[in-house]
């Protein structure tokens, strides 16, 4: 059995949101050793001299491109490899292109006695998590998503710029779907305690419905948005698996808005999409029930329903 390093990270993909991980990863200050892998070498190695060149304002640490072999002891590997989304695209189009990508990717990671955890990051992170978790036959725990924890970063983002307050004050989560069908879990948001209507009301906003509406709507377009003014996203997402990241690396029982296979959760089974759990060294420790209203437990159904129906007509395993 392979020893766990828990100061070593592997990132494998390059472009964008690998990259752009990778720095965010080296700023952290959590790792002594990171390894990068790409199907095109030369990428690799820029992005490790690149990202090295700034270890003098940071700290000591070995950054360098490898193989598979070298993040056999690695505690944590982030997956980001897959095409991305382009402008038009949905997510869930990039199915067939990605489960292909990590047929060739999950076995290599599994054949090496891994025993750390594994974050999936590529999209549709939801049918990739599912895809990952049956091809590297490892425990459930420690295969999972991203999710929606950007989604939620980005509620509480729009929140706070709505309210006038910190945003790190504001208390909600996207769940479900990475996607089109995700839900904001409205019946369970507040500030720092007070119920989200009853806040907005303190700050003179009253037209509650219409609000949480466009608010919503922001959330789940904004990477449309982004895509189309810029051809990608990668900082946001790659803040969000520093924090991921950090919430393994440190044992802390986060509460993060991860991506995992559901059994039983409002009736749903066999679908890996977003719910609020405990995140520590092992990965996933539990789930955190949440108390949905009847609308968003429909919602949160229909979205299951939604990828169930993408992995049965496409994913074949």
């Amino acid at each position: 059995m392979s020893v766990v390093n828990a100061r070593k990270i592997g990132v494998i993909g390059c472009g964008f949101v690998g990259a752009s991980s990778a720095f965010a990863l080296m700023e952290s200050g959590l790792y002594s050793e990171m390894v990068l892998i790409d199907a095109d070498q030369n990428k690799a190695e820029g992005e490790a001299l690149d990202i090295s060149h700034g270890l003098p304002f940071a700290g000591p640490m070995k950054i360098y491109a490898g193989s598979y072999d070298d993040i056999r002891d690695a505690s944590i590997v982030v997956v980001t490899a897959g095409a991305g989304q382009k402008p038009g695209e949905t997510r869930l189009d990039l199915v067939k292109k990605n489960v292909a990508i990590f047929k060739s990717i999950i076995p290599e990671i599994a054949k090496r006695d891994f025993q750390g955890v594994l974050l999936i990051v590529a999209n549709p992170v939801d049918i990739l998590t599912y895809t990952a978790v049956k091809l590297s036959g490892l425990p459930e725990n420690r295969v999972f998503g991203s999710g929606t924890v950007l989604d939620t970063a980005r509620l509480k983002y729009l929140l706070g710029e709505h309210l006038s307050v910190d945003s790190r004050s504001v208390h909600a989560f996207i769940i479900g779907e990475h996607g089109d069908s995700e839900i904001a879990a409205w019946s369970c948001a507040n500030v720092s305690g007070i119920k989200l209507n009853r806040f907005c009301d303190m700050r003179g906003f009253h037209e509650h419905e219409d609000s949480m509406r466009r608010i919503a709507e922001e959330v789940k377009n904004s990477a449309y948005e982004i895509i189309e003014k810029k051809k990608a996203t990668y900082y946001g997402v790659a803040m969000a698996v520093r924090r991921i990241c950090q919430a393994i690396s440190r044992d802390e029982k986060s509460i993060l808005p991860v991506s995992t296979i559901q059994h039983g959760t409002f009736g749903i089974e066999g679908v890996a999409l977003s719910m609020p759990a405990v995140v520590g060294k092992d990965g996933v420790e539990t789930q955190v029930p949440l108390e949905l209203d009847d609308k968003e437990r429909e919602a949160l159904l229909h979205s299951a329903e939604t990828l169930k129906k993408v992995i049965d007509e496409s994913v074949c395993l």
